[in-house]
């Protein structure tokens, strides 16, 4: 299990805790996070789900694939080393005490 911290865009904190093999984006959904919308339900085919990661956390996921790099091409804000779909990155205990950050929007 891991702690995750999401921060809206206006700066409203929400402390999540999640289990282990979820992803960032399944957690978020279960515990009602504004601003992930995750449109395609994690199919990597929307980028609605999009967030920021702070460059430690960041460093700390799997690379992303050429298909999720294609879809962060489409998505508002992204941010070269911070940008991920939430639908890809899966929470494990080393990810306890992350920080994701949500766009202002996801369109």
């Amino acid at each position: 299990m891991a702690k995750i911290k999401f921060i809206e865009h206006n700066g409203t904190e929400h402390d999540v805790e999640a289990d282990s093999g979820l992803t960032i984006m399944q957690a978020a959904v279960n515990n009602g996070i504004p601003g992930i919308v995750a449109e395609c339900g994690g199919a990597c085919s929307c980028a609605t789900c999009h967030v920021q990661l702070d460059a430690d956390w960041y460093a700390k996921t799997e690379a992303p694939s050429d298909m999720e790099n294609e879809m962060l091409e489409f998505a508002m804000g992204f941010v070269e080393n911070s940008s991920r779909l939430s639908c890809q990155v899966k929470i494990s205990d080393d990810l306890d005490g992350m920080v994701v950050r949500t766009p202002e929007s996801q369109y």
